[in-house]
């Protein structure tokens, strides 16, 4: 039985076959995530795991270049959007979308997205691979 680094087997199966600029989506709650794209769900209760929590853990086991978050985290949200960037160098590339991009666009595009039971309004962000090994890759 694995009794460290990313416990769960399905998550662990996602995130060993990204690639260089693959994204994947850490989505609240209520994010309505297509039906096509591959969905992990973490949700237990309200607000457990949270999407922070969700992505600390990721953050261990995974290399980022670039975040996407929605115009509507900033606006709904800001006390999220400090949350996510601190966990983050200050010049990582951050962009900022509409929500209706965000949801309607780019929800299709990524490899997977992952469900919290986050129930803070506007939760999700996308994170972009940074590929490779681990040790390549600043944080």
């Amino acid at each position: 039985m694995t009794e460290t680094g990313i416990l769960n087997r399905e998550l662990a199966a996602e995130l060993s076959k990204m690639g260089h600029t693959d994204r994947l989506l850490i989505a609240d709650a209520g994010l309505a995530i297509p039906n096509t794209t591959r969905v992990i769900d973490l949700s237990l209760a309200p607000n457990v795991p949270t999407a922070v929590d969700v992505l600390k853990v990721i953050l261990e086991h995974f290399s980022v270049e670039g975040i996407v978050l929605s115009q509507a985290t900033l606006d709904v949200s800001p006390s999220r959007e400090k949350e996510f960037k601190a966990c983050f160098a200050e010049d990582l590339p951050c962009e900022v979308v509409s929500h209706p991009h965000f949801r309607d666009d780019l929800t299709k595009e990524v490899k997977f997205a992952i469900r919290t039971g986050d129930f803070t309004a506007n939760s999700n962000i996308i994170l972009i691979s940074a590929g490779g090994p681990r040790w390549y890759c600043e944080r």
